[in-house]
């Protein structure tokens, strides 16, 4: 790995985009690294508020790219490629040092691959879920990707039997939460007293297409969760004010439940609850981190979910089922993902003693694995790909 503090490298601007909230967690944590040996830097191009709040430009809001399923982007596909070709032709005109994709391998492989031919070396930053399915983009990794830069360790091996360079970097959440976080200073920060029993996460997502699905479903368990736990608390984060002005009516509907919606504080109220309820993503893996009983679900548009069914080749979808091989949690999608499927799994999560235990032994052996201090291998691997001046 490369030594910036002796290295003659030179970072004058950094490219990267992020597309969505998972991606800006990783992106902050990387622009902090580079502005740490390099504090002249500019970093630029499509970044979250985190980043932002790194000194990062976002030259197009995040949020525009947030769009998953394949029906989902139709919808969308003339705005989005516009997006990619107005940034394409910014940075082949700038010819940064760098460019970064961070997920979003559909919108970032096709510019990775542009900007390579045009000289600018590239990094992607997260695995697409290629050893998953949609192997075929493996060709678009090969040609447009310089080095990736992957979350799970099993994807190195993978990475390297196909000739890409890679480095595995754990993940920045694994680094940022505690192994034993402190739930009762959780509770006091938002403001919840000793006694109540259960505290309830209910999390539908980030996106709007994910609110829209899960939302009023998530609520629905709510409802149904009441009936055993009369003194059931349920805490939505919200991702940012869009999210929490699109969940705030659907919990109006819900008059009977004791619901609170908060602007952000996802962390704090995973520390604070006693079982989650969560859509399928990487807020799993985070979930999962905080050694909490989780139950996943998802839905998408049947369209999107028949043909992407019928594509994948593992069998789990939640990345703690995926790193462990097999179910950790309860993964309830689609036609599975009924509120009275989810009680029941979340009833589950709360009575049985034993298995929250063995979750939380599973959960720590995660932690463990992942906390490598992501975001410095990160920027190693980064440095990797850039020339000497």
């Amino acid at each position: 790995m490369i030594n910036a503090g002796t290295s003659r490298k030179t970072l004058k601007r950094v490219a990267i985009v992020a597309g969505e909230a998972s991606g800006d967690l990783l992106g902050a944590g990387l622009v902090r690294e580079i502005k740490q040996h390099y504090p002249d830097v500019e970093c630029y191009g499509i970044g979250g508020p985190l980043m932002q709040a790194e000194g990062f430009n976002t030259l197009f809001p995040m949020e525009k790219l947030s769009v998953m399923g394949l029906v989902e982007v139709l919808g969308r596909l003339r705005e989005l490629l516009g997006i990619r070709r107005d940034l394409r032709e910014r940075f082949i005109a700038d010819q940064p040092d760098v460019f970064i994709g961070i997920d979003a391998p559909d919108f970032n492989l096709a510019l990775e691959r542009k900007l390579k031919s045009a000289g600018i070396p590239t990094v992607h930053y997260v695995s697409p879920q290629v050893w998953a399915w949609r192997e075929s983009r493996l060709k678009k990794i090969k040609s447009g990707v310089d080095h990736m830069l992957a979350l799970l360790p099993f994807e190195v091996d993978y990475y390297r039997k196909h000739d890409v360079p890679v480095t595995f970097v754990g993940h920045p959440l694994a680094d940022q939460i505690p192994m034993n976080p402190d739930q009762n200073a959780a509770r006091k920060e938002l403001g919840i007293s000793d006694n109540v029993q259960p505290v309830i996460g209910l999390l539908p997502g980030s996106r709007s297409g994910e609110v829209s699905r899960l939302g009023s479903l998530f609520l629905d368990t709510a409802r149904l969760l009441c009936k055993e736990y009369p003194d059931a608390r349920f805490l939505i984060p919200c991702a940012n004010e869009r999210r929490k002005q699109q969940i705030l009516p659907m919990v109006a509907q819900y008059p009977d439940l004791d619901v609170t919606a908060y602007d952000g504080q996802a962390q704090a109220v995973m520390t604070a609850a006693d079982a989650i309820l969560i859509a399928s993503g990487t807020a799993v893996l985070e979930a999962a981190l905080h050694k909490k009983p989780l139950v996943v679900s998802y839905k998408m548009a049947p369209l999107s979910f028949a043909i992407i069914s019928r594509l994948v080749k593992v069998k789990y979808v939640a990345l703690p089922n995926l790193l462990a091989d097999r179910e950790l949690i309860p993964e309830l999608l689609q036609d599975d993902a009924t509120a009275e499927n989810l009680c029941e799994a979340m009833v589950r999560a709360l009575n049985d003693s034993s298995y929250r235990e063995s979750l939380q032994r599973d959960f720590s052996q995660i932690h463990t694995q992942l906390k490598q201090d992501a975001s410095k291998l990160a920027f190693d691997g980064v440095m990797s790909v850039i020339s000497e001046p």
